[in-house]
């Protein structure tokens, strides 16, 4: 049975991916076996020496001390793209930001007003 310490809020969709007779999950463990983590500071964190790997839920290593990892044989890794879900959920902005603005001003009644607004503001935007 491997213990596996997370250090923020992992997703239990994520974690019921761990069988249960092999993994041991918990936020307690003095000694783990493996680190789950999403933007926790590592930097600074002493390991144990039984410690495996450490999987970044998310892009990037940046809170992880990536050489210290590498001389004490502790693999690392990310999962870029295991958010995307809960980032799409999170953005409501249209894709065109002038969308809003459009809409807007044709309430107003202004459609004369918003060509040259509209045209001023995506050639600003690089959006032509």
């Amino acid at each position: 049975m491997y213990t596996i310490k997370t250090l923020n809020a992992i997703s239990p969709v994520g974690l019921a991916k761990l069988p249960k007779n092999q993994f041991d999950v918990t936020v307690d463990a003095d000694a783990p076996d493996g680190i789950l983590v999403r933007s926790a500071d590592l930097l600074n964190t002493t390991f144990n020496d039984n410690l495996l790997a450490i999987a970044r839920a998310g892009a990037g290593v940046n809170n992880i001390p990536l050489e210290r990892c590498s001389e004490q044989g502790i693999v690392v890794f990310n999962t870029p793209g295991a958010n995307a879900n809960a980032v799409a959920e999170l953005s409501e902005q249209p894709a065109d930001p002038t969308e809003d603005l459009a809409k807007k001003y044709a309430a107003a009644g202004a459609e004369a007003a918003v060509d040259d607004d509209l045209a001023r503001l995506k050639k600003e935007m690089g959006l032509e």
